[in-house]
C-alpha cells in the first residue's frame, strides 16, 4: 500500500455525510470490505473518483457489496480502469470474447457468461449509483450487455452443432440463420437493471442442414439450437443467471413451437394475431444472429403491427387490458408498484403505444421503439399537448430511474416501493434525498399525473355524452323500437324540418345489405353511434342536408369499425363533421372518399388554421421520415393523404369565414408547390440511383440540378381552386450529346424526360387516396406534338421566334415553382426578355381578339338566364385577356409590369403605370375578386362555375365597358 495501513484508508473513505440511519450501514461495509483487502493481500482502489463514490454505492447496493466480497480480486481490476470508462458495445463485445476463449462446453460458456455478466452489471451499478451515466446510457448499457451475451452464446453453441448437424440451408444453398427478436424493453434498448429478457426465435427459411454428420430439418436444428440457448442464458448456477428468460411473447405463447420460419410467423400474425400481440412487436427488434433477416422479418409484419388507417379500435382494446391489470393489481396489492401499479411506468409506455397503433400506419415516423422518442413526436406533431408530453417524460425519468435503483439494490426483479425503513433510506438516497419523505412525495407527484394523463386518454366517451334518458327517445328511433309516426315526432322535437325524410334516412341505413350483415363489434358501434349522429344533426342550420351527408360516410365506412370508433370515442369530432358537411359538400365528399381525414377534426386550432409554406415543408419531411426509400406505393399515399389533409384545412378555414379569398389561393398554391418540390426529389433519386446523375450547364458554368418546373395558369398565377389541375412546363439544361455517369448510362436528353415523366406519374398515378393533381403540359413548346422537357436554350428560341401570341400571353403568368434555383434566375431573364419585345399594338389587339373569341366559341357554356363566369363575355377570361395584352403592349417601356404573375398584382402594376383610368382600375379589382368569389364558393358546393345572370349583370357591364376602352366592339 502506498504508506497507508488498511485501517487509515477505510477512516479516508468514511468521512462522507449520509442519513444518520445509514452511517452504520456505511461504516460497517467499509470496515468490513477494508478487511477482506487485508486478509488477501490486495491493494485498495485509491482513484479519487471511485472513493468518493464507494460509501454511497456499498450503502444502496447489497449486490456491489457482495461481489466485492466475493470477487475481490476481480473488484480491484474493475475499480482500477474500467469501472470509470463508458463501454460501448464493441469493447463489451470484445472483453466478453476474452472471457469466453477456450471454453470448450457448456458449462464452461455458462461460466463464462455469468462471470462476465456480474462484473458488468457491478460496472453498470456503480456509475448509475454514482451519477457517471444518465438515465438513458445506464438503459443503453444493460441493452447492449444483454445483447452481446446472447449473440455470443448462440454463436459458440451453433458453431458446436455444425460437426454434427451442419449448416442449415435454404431452397438455393443459402445459408440460414437464427433470428432473436427482442421484444420489450430489450427491443427497445430501454431494459432495466434485472430485468428478464422477452425472446422471440425466428429464421427465413426452411429447408435441411447440409455438412454435418447427420442431416436434419431448419426446424429440427434451430429447435435444439434455441432450447440450448435458453439454458445457457437462463439457468440458475451458484454464479446466478445471465438473463432470466421469457418466451410467452411467441406465437401462442407456451403452447408454441420454440421456433417459427418466417412463412409461418406470418401467417400466424395474419389470420390469428390478436390486439395485445401487435403492442407487443412495437418494440421489436433483431438482437442477435442474422440481424439483416430479423429486419426483414419486421418489414413482414408490418402490416400486422400498423394499419394503413386510423385504428381508433385500440382504444377498445388497451381499455381491455387496463381492466385486466388493475384486477391484477388490486387482487395481488401491487399499488406501490411503480411498473403496473396507478401512475406506473405500464401507463406512460401505454399512452405511447395506443397513439402508435392508433397512427403509426398513416405517420411511419411513429414507428418507433423508445418511449421518449415516441413522446417527443407526439408533441411536434400536436398528436398531444406538448404539457402532457414534458409531464410524461419527467414521469418516465424518474419512475425508471427509480426502478433500477430498487433493482440495484439487491439485484432482484423488484417494482414495488420498499415498506422497510433501511431500505426506503437507500432507495431515497440514491435518489438524492436525505429524507423519505421528500423523495416519497415527489414521487407521488409524478404519479399522480401520469395516472390523470393516462385516465383522460381512455376516458370512455359515454362518460361525455348525455345520460340515457336524453338520448333514449333517438335510441328508440335507430331501433325502430316505435311506430314510424312517433318516430317522426321525436325527430321533429330533436329539429329536424323534415322528420319524415330523416326517418326514411335512418330506415334505410338500417335496412340495407350493408346494414344488417355486421359484425356484432360493429353493430354495438353503430348503435352508439347513430343516435348521436340525429341529435348533432337536429341542431344544423339544415338538419337533413347535414344528415344524409353524414350517413352517406357512416354507409362508405360500416365495414370499417375503426372510423366508427373514432367517431364514437370523439363525441367533438363528430359534432365538428356534422356542422362541416352541413356548411360544405365539398367537405363531405372529400371525408367521404378518404375517412382517414375524420382524424383531422380532433383539434379545432389545427383544423381551421392551415400552415404556412415553411410549416407543410416541416410536416411533409415529418411524414415521409420513417418511411422505406424502396416503398414508392407508401410514398405515394404519404403524398396523396398529405395533400388531402391539408386541403380540408383550408376549406375548413374557408367554409367558417377564416380565410379571404386570396388567402385560399395561397394556401393551396403553396400546398401544390410543397408537393412538387418533394415530387421532384423523388423522381431525381429514382432516375440517378438507375442511371447516373447528368452534366448540367448554365450561362458557361456548370450547375446542379439542371432542372425547373414552371408553372402557368392558375399555379402560375398564384390563384389555385379547389380541384385545380396544374399547367406546367418543364426545363432543363442537361449538355447536349452527353450522357450520363452509370454503368447505365442515358443521353442528358433522355434523362430529363425520364425525370418529367417520373414527375408526372407521382402527381397523377391513382392510389387509394386518389391523385395528387392533374397535370397539364399542352404549354410546352409545340404543344402536345413538342419534347416533354425542353432544353432552356431551345425554349429561349422558341419564344423568341416560334411562339405565337396567345403563348406569350400565357407567359405573363408563368414563374419557376420547383427546380434548380440558378435555371429559375436563368427562366425569369427569358421570360422578362420576351414579355418587353416591342409588339405593333395593331396586331397585337388583333390577335388577342381572335383568340378570346375562338375560345368562347369553344369553352363558353350556355344555358338559358346563366353566365359563364370564367368564359362569358364580362367574365374573368375578359380581365386575363385585358390584363396580358396590357403587359404585352407596354412592358417594353415598363418592365415593371413583368414583375408578377397573378392578375391582382398585375393590375396594381398597370394603374401604376397609368395605363388605364385609376376607377376602371378599381371596378376591374372590384369585379375580378367579385366574380372568382362566385366561382370559389360554387367549388365548394363542388357546381359549375355558372350563376344567374342578374347576380352579376352590374359586374360583367364594368368589365365589357373596361373591354370596349381599350379593343372596340
Amino acid at each position: 500500500m502506498k504508506n497507508q495501513s488498511y485501517s487509515d484508508w477505510a477512516e479516508q473513505v468514511k468521512a462522507v455525510e449520509l442519513p444518520a440511519a445509514l452511517m452504520g450501514r456505511m461504516e460497517e461495509r467499509v470496515d468490513a470490505f477494508a478487511e477482506e483487502l487485508e486478509a488477501k493481500g490486495l491493494e485498495p482502489p485509491f482513484n479519487e473518483q471511485v472513493l468518493s463514490s464507494l460509501p454511497l454505492v456499498f450503502t444502496c447496493s447489497d449486490f456491489v457489496y457482495q461481489y466485492a466480497q466475493r470477487f475481490t480480486g476481480e473488484f480491484c481490476d474493475l475499480a482500477k480502469a474500467d469501472l470509470r470508462s463508458v463501454s460501448a458495445e464493441a469493447q463489451m463485445r470484445s472483453a466478453l470474447d476474452q472471457f469466453c476463449r477456450g471454453v470448450e462446453d457448456k458449462d464452461g460458456l455458462m461460466a463464462a457468461l455469468r462471470r462476465f455478466r456480474n462484473r458488468e452489471m457491478v460496472r453498470i451499478a456503480w456509475r448509475d449509483l454514482a451519477g457517471w451515466d444518465d438515465l438513458f446510457r445506464t438503459l443503453h448499457s444493460l441493452s447492449a450487455l444483454a445483447r452481446a451475451c446472447i449473440d455470443k452464446a448462440q454463436a459458440v453453441l451453433s458453431d458446436w452443432m455444425t460437426p454434427k448437424w451442419g449448416v442449415p440451408t435454404g431452397p438455393e444453398g443459402q445459408k440460414v440463420g437464427l433470428v432473436v427478436m427482442g421484444m420489450g424493453k430489450l427491443g427497445a434498448q430501454e431494459l432495466n437493471f434485472s430485468s428478464d429478457i422477452d425472446l422471440i426465435f425466428s429464421y427465413k427459411h426452411t429447408g435441411t442442414t447440409q455438412g454435418g454428420e447427420k442431416s436434419v430439418t431448419n426446424l429440427e436444428y434451430f429447435t435444439k439450437l434455441c432450447k440450448d440457448l435458453i439454458k445457457v442464458i437462463g439457468a440458475k448456477t451458484d454464479l446466478g443467471q445471465v438473463f432470466r428468460v421469457d418466451m410467452r411473447l411467441r406465437p401462442d405463447g407456451a403452447n408454441g413451437p420454440m421456433v417459427m420460419p418466417f412463412s409461418a410467423m406470418e401467417q400466424y400474425y395474419e389470420f390469428q394475431g390478436r390486439e395485445w400481440e401487435r403492442y407487443a412487436w412495437i418494440k421489436a427488434r433483431p438482437v442477435a444472429g442474422d440481424i439483416k433477416a430479423g429486419m426483414d422479418l419486421l418489414r413482414i409484419l408490418k402490416p400486422f403491427l400498423y394499419r394503413k388507417y386510423l385504428d381508433y379500435t385500440v382504444f377498445e382494446a388497451l381499455r381491455e387490458m387496463k381492466r385486466m391489470i388493475s384486477l391484477e393489481v388490486k387482487r395481488k396489492g401491487l399499488e406501490h408498484d411503480i411498473k403496473i401499479g396507478p401512475g406506473g411506468i405500464r401507463e406512460i409506455e401505454f399512452v405511447g403505444q395506443v397513439m402508435q397503433l392508433l397512427r403509426g400506419g398513416v405517420l411511419p415516423v411513429l414507428q418507433e421503439p423508445g418511449i421518449m422518442k415516441i413522446l417527443d413526436l407526439l408533441g411536434e406533431n400536436k398528436l398531444l399537448p406538448l404539457d402532457v408530453c414534458e409531464d410524461l417524460k419527467e414521469g418516465y425519468i424518474l419512475l425508471r430511474k427509480t426502478e433500477n435503483r430498487i433493482q440495484e439494490f439487491a439485484d432482484r426483479q423488484e417494482h414495488k416501493i420498499p415498506r422497510t425503513q433501511t431500505e426506503q433510506m437507500c432507495l431515497s438516497l440514491s435518489m438524492g434525498y436525505f429524507a423519505w419523505e421528500d423523495f416519497e412525495h415527489v414521487l407521488a407527484r409524478h404519479r399522480d399525473k401520469v395516472q390523470f394523463h393516462f385516465e383522460e386518454l381512455l376516458a370512455d366517451p359515454e362518460e361525455k355524452q348525455p345520460s340515457v334518458g336524453e338520448d333514449q327517445a333517438l335510441l328508440w328511433v335507430w331501433h325502430q323500437t316505435v311506430p314510424v309516426e312517433q318516430a317522426v315526432e321525436m325527430l321533429a322535437l330533436a329539429g329536424f324540418d323534415d322528420p319524415e325524410q330523416a326517418e326514411k334516412m335512418v330506415s334505410d341505413l338500417k335496412k340495407s345489405p350493408q346494414g344488417r350483415s355486421l359484425s356484432e363489434h360493429a353493430r354495438l358501434q353503430l348503435d352508439r353511434l347513430i343516435p348521436s349522429v340525429l341529435a348533432e344533426a337536429g341542431k344544423a342550420d339544415q338538419p337533413e342536408v347535414a344528415l344524409k351527408r353524414v350517413l352517406t360516410l357512416v354507409e362508405a365506412v360500416i365495414r370499417r369499425t375503426a372510423y366508427l370508433s373514432l367517431l364514437v370515442e370523439n363525441p367533438e369530432v363528430l359534432e365538428r363533421l356534422v356542422k362541416l358537411c352541413d356548411s360544405s359538400p365539398l367537405i363531405a365528399s372529400l371525408v367521404t372518399r378518404y375517412p382517414a381525414l375524420l382524424d383531422e377534426l380532433m383539434d379545432p386550432g389545427i383544423l381551421y388554421t392551415p400552415l404556412r409554406r415553411w410549416e407543410l415543408d416541416r410536416e411533409l419531411h415529418l411524414r415521409l421520415r420513417g418511411l422505406d426509400p424502396e416503398d414508392e406505393e407508401e410514398f405515394l399515399e404519404q403524398l396523396r393523404m398529405f395533400k388531402q389533409v391539408n386541403v380540408l384545412r383550408v376549406i375548413a378555414a374557408d367554409v367558417t369565414g377564416a380565410l379571404p379569398l386570396m388567402r385560399v389561393s395561397d394556401h393551396l398554391t403553396e400546398i401544390a408547390e410543397c408537393i412538387l418540390t418533394k415530387s421532384l426529389d423523388m423522381a431525381w433519386n429514382h432516375v440517378v440511383k438507375k442511371h447516373g446523375e447528368p452534366t448540367c450547364q448554365l450561362n458557361s458554368g456548370q450547375c446542379q440540378r439542371g432542372f425547373s418546373v414552371v408553372a402557368y395558369g392558375k399555379l402560375g398565377g398564384i390563384e389555385l381552386s379547389y380541384g385545380s389541375d396544374l399547367d406546367m412546363v418543364f426545363l432543363h439544361a442537361g449538355i447536349t450529346g452527353e450522357m450520363t455517369k452509370s454503368s447505365n448510362p442515358l443521353y442528358n436528353g433522355a434523362f430529363f424526360a425520364r425525370l418529367g415523366q417520373r414527375v408526372i406519374h407521382i402527381l397523377g398515378a391513382h392510389t387509394p387516396s386518389g391523385v395528387c393533381y392533374e397535370t397539364d403540359m399542352r404549354l410546352r413548346p409545340s404543344g402536345g406534338g413538342g419534347l416533354l422537357v425542353s432544353h432552356v436554350d431551345a425554349f429561349q428560341d422558341y419564344q423568341r421566334n416560334q411562339a405565337r401570341t396567345w403563348e406569350h400571353q400565357a407567359l405573363v403568368r408563368a414563374r419557376p415553382v420547383a427546380g434548380d434555383v440558378a435555371m429559375a434566375s436563368r427562366f425569369f431573364k427569358i421570360r422578362r426578355e420576351v414579355l418587353c419585345t416591342f409588339r405593333n399594338d395593331t396586331t397585337l389587339k388583333a390577335e388577342v381578339v381572335k383568340m378570346r373569341n375562338l375560345m368562347k366559341k369553344e369553352l363558353e357554356k350556355k344555358e338559358k338566364g346563366l353566365f359563364d363566369i370564367k368564359q362569358g363575355p364580362g367574365g374573368i377570361v375578359d380581365i386575363e385577356f385585358l390584363v396580358q395584352y396590357l403587359v404585352l403592349s407596354r412592358a417594353h417601356d415598363t418592365p415593371s409590369l413583368t414583375d408578377w404573375t397573378d392578375n391582382m398584382r398585375l393590375l396594381e402594376a398597370v394603374t401604376a403605370a397609368q395605363l388605364m383610368p385609376e376607377t376602371m382600375a378599381t371596378s376591374l379589382k372590384e369585379a375580378y375578386l367579385a366574380l372568382r368569389g362566385h366561382v370559389h364558393a360554387l367549388a365548394r358546393e363542388d357546381k359549375p362555375a355558372m350563376v344567374p345572370l342578374e347576380e352579376v349583370e352590374e359586374v360583367r357591364q364594368k368589365v365589357m365597358a373596361a373591354w370596349r376602352h381599350f379593343f372596340g366592339k
